[in-house]
């Protein structure tokens, strides 16, 4: 990709994405939940855009967004065996020592820690259980009630998911030196230029613009060519039926309780996150066309955004676990708020989901059909793809054409079907 081909982007991204999550709304429908976190390497230049750069990006629209209040992992090392496939151990030891697992539980409770009190908010809310029928039937201690519990446990609760982010840049670029000094010698006339002005108007000489042209000329000949590398690690919560059972019985307070508040403390290392997978950005240089030089934030934003972006789809489709589902918002023609940003290409088949609601309150989802996008309808709704003038960068949504099945009803799932 060009160098100006990358750089118009950083705003289309934020108003693309508030747009989809918006009218997703319209359709509501049942996600699984990440919190997301960066190892952040101090020992690197530019550590703290870089860190300020991923507090920027929320979680994908297609996610309920379970972060917690530590985004950030500061480390002023490499991260030992980050290329590897295998489990991570300083990774896995980070989530473990900061108890994530039993913090993660208790923010689907609203969980007190000061009280212990706990309620069920969250789960009737991502659910979409009705707060009245579920209340009344967990009251009675019903069978349905139990039902509609455990199905919370394997739809909501089963399906939060972590995403441990190892980001660093690498300087591939040196041409990137010339144009930096371009810039210093833009900065060194200004600065003279202005001094003379200066003078002849009876003030004293400054070095300061050509100064700050130089810390600009550094940023720029750094940033501009460097490739973003990201390590992005996948663990999964642990919340079997046993756990849920302990958990509803022993610690679960609708009034303070000192018992159970020291009963859930007591418990929190019995809470685990699996690993499920990891996979690393491709690396490749990211162009900056239509960012402004003195804007170089914007360049490690974008990077990042776009790196993190490829990893959670390639994560989705080698680990079905993770995939995502999206609902269909119309049927003549069929079209759903996904697009390149979630991995839509020519090609890729999705299988539609009816979901069906069982006597007992639990889910289900049956397949009704397969469809696949037109190719020259997919929607590019990658972060800043409409400043850059991409291709379907407009468009909203993308159109898909069935390729099996009939009777599409709005609000229908879609999912990514694998590759055979």
């Amino acid at each position: 990709m060009r160098l100006r081909d990358t750089v118009i982007a950083i705003t289309a991204l934020v108003s693309l994405g508030a747009k989809a999550q918006n009218e997703d709304k319209e359709t509501e429908y049942r996600r699984s939940s990440i919190y997301s976190v960066m190892i952040n390497h101090t020992d690197q230049k530019f550590a703290h855009e870089i860190k300020e750069a991923f507090l920027q990006i929320p979680v994908p629209d297609k996610f309920n967004d379970h972060n917690l209040s530590v985004k950030v992992l500061n480390k002023n090392t490499k991260l030992s065996k980050a290329n590897s496939s295998k489990e991570n151990t300083e990774v896995s030891e980070f989530l473990t020592d900061n108890k994530v697992a039993s913090r993660l539980v208790g923010r689907w409770f609203n969980r007190d820690s000061y009280t212990g009190v706990c309620n069920m908010d969250l789960v009737k809310e991502r659910g979409l259980y009705n707060a009245t029928e579920f209340d009344k039937q967990l009251a009675m201690r019903s069978a349905r009630g139990m039902a509609m519990l455990q199905d919370a446990g394997e739809e909501l609760i089963g399906n939060t998911f972590v995403l441990v982010n190892d980001i660093r840049y690498v300087d591939k670029n040196q041409k990137a030196k010339i144009f930096g000094n371009i810039i210093k010698g833009i900065g060194t006339f200004a600065g003279a230029a202005a001094n003379i002005s200066n003078i002849s108007s009876g003030g004293t000489y400054s070095n300061s613009t050509s100064n700050i042209y130089n810390t600009l000329g550094d940023m720029v000949e750094t940033i501009k060519g460097f490739s973003v590398k990201i390590n992005t690690f996948l663990y999964k919560l642990e919340w079997t039926d046993e756990q849920a059972a302990i958990f509803y019985k022993e610690q679960y307070a609708t009034t303070p309780d000192n018992t159970k508040r020291e009963n859930f403390d007591k418990a929190r290392g019995n809470y685990k996150l699996r690993y499920v997978g990891k996979v690393e950005s491709k690396g490749g240089t990211t162009s900056f066309l239509g960012i402004n030089e003195e804007e170089p934030v914007l360049m490690v934003r974008k990077a990042c955004q776009r790196a993190i972006d490829e990893n959670v789809i390639d994560l989705q489709r080698s680990y079905e676990e993770f995939r995502i589902k999206t609902p269909l918002v119309t049927v003549e023609p069929l079209t759903a708020y996904i697009g390149k940003k979630e991995g839509v290409a020519p090609g890729i088949k999705y299988e539609v989901l009816e979901v069906v609601e069982m006597e007992n309150g639990k889910r289900k989802y049956n397949r009704v059909g397969v469809i696949t996008p037109v190719s020259n309808l997919i929607w590019d709704n990658r972060f800043m793809a409409e400043e850059e003038g991409a291709v379907g960068a407009t468009l909203g949504c993308t159109t898909f054409r069935a390729v099996s099945g009939k009777d599409f009803s709005r609000g229908m799932l879609i999912r990514e079907m694998s590759k055979k």
